[in-house]
């Protein structure tokens, strides 16, 4: 939503629009973003509510999104860990907006390979074991994620190339 104001302030300042102006359409933005977070409730307690805002595509069908929890640990460096927990999708009553819940961490898993136990611990973001968790890329509402204080939610943009290919029958 940050950019969006940037850009109108921009748009509003190379056009010659009045200063106010700019201001009352910043103020607009705002107040949309606003009514769509009405929908989300704050976090109960022991949880945080992360918020994503994503700016807007020409064609937001090429893209996903991946969303990335965990939280950064000391481990060996040789093995593979991850977190037993899952992203959990919810519709919201009402509403009818998706927001994403991960009610625990759960235990740390990983690989057993033989670490030398003089070796140093490193600090490495370990997150949820499984597949990546992608989802639909929009801008219209922002992707809100309910997750245990302490956890860290990252996420990351994928797109598709423009250009398909066709399979080979055999």
């Amino acid at each position: 939503m940050g950019h969006m104001k940037i850009n109108l302030v921009k748009y509003c300042l190379m056009k010659k629009i009045c200063p106010l102006t700019a201001l009352f359409f910043s103020a607009m933005l705002s107040a949309l973003a606003a009514d769509n977070m009405k929908a989300f409730p704050p976090a109960s307690e022991g949880m945080v509510r992360h918020v994503l805002h994503l700016p807007k595509q020409n064609d937001e069908s090429a893209y996903k999104v991946e969303l990335i929890v965990g939280k950064m640990v000391q481990v060996d460096e040789g093995n593979r860990y991850f977190f037993t927990s899952k992203i959990e999708e919810e519709t919201i009553n009402g509403w009818g907006f998706l927001r994403y819940n991960v009610s625990t961490l759960g235990q740390m898993a990983g690989t057993l390979m033989a670490i030398d136990p003089n070796a140093p611990k490193v600090n490495r973001f370990i997150t949820l074991g499984g597949e990546a968790y992608l989802i639909r890329y929009s801008n219209r509402l922002p992707i809100v994620v309910y997750a245990p204080e302490g956890v860290e939610v990252r996420y990351r943009v994928w797109r598709a190339e423009p250009e398909s290919r066709v399979i080979e029958e055999g």
